[in-house]
């Protein structure tokens, strides 16, 4: 059977059509090395859409390999190979916020050193995106676009920095992870305090830099507050809702997404299997029943699509190595819980391809083609737009 070239099917689906018994049905496969077929209007959806994971951590480090391709691919030149290129421009996602982060000034530096040399030596596939129109300019140039963003703010020393680091090309930042730092409190901390004033004035110099402040893994208190004095609007860029799962201090409140929908912000959903009810199988479904959630709270205008996995579904470094959540003080907070394998990703939404399924899983829960070109990309693409020229 031959490859079908991804560019070819969503430039027309016929191209894409593997078989005449497929076309009879009215479903195509898009990646010759799966079986896995999707109908014509999902693979529209995802070619006339600008599609974002506002949480997708690019390729976490495996272990198994010495030393892990991506950290060869941000030091030894040419090691990103087409092969490795081809798993991003077949994803359906246009645009890929990373979500690292950094203990100090110093390694901040360090990343955006790493990732900027990185995106320019790779110009025929990479694009960093700055600005409201690269999120077009990477779906029109069939471009992997990438958005330097951090899940802690601990490399801000002092307002100042702010500006540093908006030169360097980070255009969002979560203001705290999971415990405290000058700013605020995580939500494993021991007790959360809030947003400080040294919090305060690192919010308003994002808000005058034009960076967007994102409070994912903040506390309850801490998240009121930074709502409370945010002025642009705010993001969550990976959570679900407490609502469906009583207690998990990692989801947000429905007071919290409420306060979120005021500001005009918006919040990605997350596809871990532990920030769903602990009742297994977790399924492509019950983490439509949090979009679905999200609608009838605040309106879809305000969903958006934050996976918290790598390309290819790992949601942590794998392998025997690397940052493991569990060593962390009140991880029992996470009501972690696992598949029979051990992965806590879901299944159907833990591979390259995942979008394709996404937009499957909300055709099936009757949401039209405009509201799911919002969900898969377009309330991101507008949110951001309006944060970066607020400044």
């Amino acid at each position: 059977m031959a490859r079908i070239n991804r560019r070819a099917a969503l430039t027309a689906i016929g191209a894409a059509v593997v078989g005449a018994p497929a076309v009879l049905r009215g479903r195509y496969r898009v990646f010759a090395d799966s079986p896995q077929e999707y109908s014509a209007r999902a693979i529209r959806l995802l070619r006339e859409g600008v599609v974002v994971d506002l949480l997708n951590q690019f390729r976490f480090p495996d272990y198994s390999e010495r030393p892990p391709k991506s950290e060869r691919w941000l030091r030894v030149p040419g090691s990103f190979a087409p092969a490795d290129a081809a798993v991003y421009h077949g994803s359906g996602i246009n645009v890929f916020a990373l979500g690292d982060g950094a203990r100090d000034y110093e390694e901040g530096v360090r990343f955006f050193a790493d990732w900027n040399g990185f995106i320019a030596a790779y110009p025929d596939d990479l694009l960093r995106v700055d600005k409201a129109s690269d999120f077009e300019k990477a779906r029109a140039t069939r471009k992997v676009g990438i958005l330097l963003t951090f899940q802690d703010s601990t490399h801000f020393r002092g307002p100042d920095d702010v500006d540093a680091f908006f030169g360097m090309g980070q255009r969002l930042s979560q203001l705290t992870y999971n415990f405290d730092n000058r700013i605020g409190s995580g939500f494993l901390e021991q007790r959360d305090g809030g947003l400080t004033v040294f919090g305060l004035s690192i919010l308003a110099r994002m808000e005058r830099a034009g960076m967007a402040v994102d409070i994912s893994h903040c506390g309850d208190q801490t998240t009121l507050d930074a709502l409370e004095a945010a002025r642009n609007p705010v993001v969550i860029t990976h959570a679900n809702c407490r609502a469906l799962v009583a207690g998990h201090l990692r989801c947000k409140t429905d007071e919290a997404i409420g306060k979120m929908a005021k500001t005009g912000g918006v919040m990605g959903i997350g596809f871990l299997r532990f920030m769903n009810p602990a009742v297994e199988p977790v399924t492509i479904e019950h983490v439509l029943d949090h979009f679905d959630h999200v609608a009838r709270l605040v309106g879809v205008q305000h969903l958006a699509v934050g996976s918290d996995l790598d390309i290819v579904g790992n949601a942590n470094p794998v392998n025997g190595g690397g940052f493991q959540p569990s060593s962390q003080p009140n991880f029992a907070r996470y009501q972690y819980h696992a598949d029979t394998d051990g992965r806590i990703s879901v299944k159907g939404l833990d591979h390259p391809k995942r979008m394709f399924d996404l937009a499957e899983g909300l055709i099936r829960r009757g949401y039209s083609d405009a509201d799911i070109e919002l969900i898969l990309g377009g309330n991101a693409v507008r949110v951001l737009s309006a944060i970066w020229t607020h400044a």
